[in-house]
């Protein structure tokens, strides 16, 4: 138990052998999550996007995919995954994938940038939540959207005794967090087993 919880705390801020794993592990294995969650969003083309938490970058991959033209922006705590993502975008980075180390805490981007907002799998490890949901709202052009997808949604899950500084919350309780930021039209959407979408637009 002692090497998987080392091995699944890497998912917080990946690091070294372990944490280089452990980005291979998730750009798979988010897969089914991220393509679903991605659909609800009807994304249109020439968007400027940014994934907070963008691990080993696959997801940059996909939002590129989804919209011609588009500048998709990827952002991590660790620097680990900052170097898998710029890896994995070679062929475009700095031209229209733009890659860097940071927190959702202080985005280092200008007010109103963005039209799409992603956070797959990572919002359990955002401290001071409510202030990090205020930075996203700042970064989002008025109609723009923040779409956060998770697989953990129960507050008492394993997962939470497994992977050190993680916190679960539920899909009301995050749509309730984003309503107090400031979002609207907020919606959840369910996957079985327990993935979850939820989308709140900045007015």
């Amino acid at each position: 138990m002692g090497l998987l919880k080392k091995l699944f705390t890497n998912c917080a801020c990946p690091k070294g052998r372990m944490g280089r794993a452990m980005l291979k592990f998730m750009n798979l294995c988010h897969a089914p999550l991220t393509n679903w969650g991605l659909k609800l969003v009807n994304i249109q083309d020439g968007w400027t996007m940014l994934d907070i938490g963008c691990g080993g970058g696959a997801t940059l991959q996909r939002l590129l995919r989804k919209s011609k033209g588009a500048a998709v922006y990827g952002i991590d705590i660790s620097e680990e995954s900052v170097a898998k993502a710029k890896k994995v975008n070679a062929g475009v980075l700095n031209k229209q994938v733009f890659v860097c180390q940071g927190s959702a805490e202080k985005l280092p981007y200008e007010d109103g940038k963005f039209d799409l907002v992603t956070a797959v799998e990572t919002v359990y490890f955002w401290p001071n939540l409510p202030g990090c949901l205020q930075e996203v709202r700042r970064v989002l052009k008025q109609g723009g959207k923040f779409a956060i997808m998770v697989e953990v949604v129960d507050g008492d899950s394993m997962w939470t005794n497994v992977v050190e500084g993680m916190t679960a919350y539920s899909p009301d309780e995050l749509k309730s967090m984003l309503d107090d930021a400031g979002f609207i039209q907020t919606e959840i959407y369910r996957m079985k087993p327990s993935n979850a979408t939820i989308i709140g637009v900045k007015a």
